[in-house]
């Protein structure tokens, strides 16, 4: 899987992503550290333990990199950044039962607009599924021979 390069001087405004949010119900905010053990145990029974690292890095950080999508005191989607090395997003996931309502378009651009805020020019999309999702939301570029890029020579395991 390639990276993608986001240009964060250039994203969609925000406020317009939470409103929609709102409108179903659901509040895009950054996670604090009493939160952690729930985001890791939800991150745990719907993804990979993979994600399960990086969202315990994103919850070291001061301010926590950890992005949270909540319905009803309920988890439903997450993103972090600054987790496989710096300037990266992800990883990102929302719950099956969320899905179709634009969360994670929200939940990407409120990410990246943390990382603008923060100072950072750019975002290093690492090992990128949807291709095309990055392009159409945030104008996402490829990154071209970055395969298997920082994620090269991982500890795998046995099967």
């Amino acid at each position: 899987m390639t990276d993608m390069l986001v240009k964060l001087y250039n994203l969609p405004p925000l406020e317009p992503e939470l409103e929609a949010q709102r409108r179903h119900g659901i509040s895009i905010r950054r996670g604090i550290p009493p939160e952690k053990h729930h985001v890791i145990k939800w991150v745990r029974e719907h993804f990979t333990e993979d994600w399960v690292s990086e969202t315990e890095v994103a919850f070291g950080h001061v301010p926590v990199s950890c992005w949270l999508a909540v319905q009803d005191n309920q988890l439903v989607g997450f993103t972090c950044y600054d987790t496989s090395a710096k300037g990266f997003f992800g990883p990102i996931g929302v719950s099956e039962a969320a899905r179709g309502r634009d969360t994670g378009r929200a939940l990407l651009i409120a990410c990246l607009h943390a990382m603008r805020f923060e100072g950072y020019g750019y975002a290093i999309i690492g090992g990128v599924g949807p291709i095309e999702f990055y392009q159409k939301t945030v104008g996402a570029t490829l990154i071209e021979d970055s395969t298997p890029g920082v994620y090269g020579g991982m500890l795998q395991e046995l099967s």
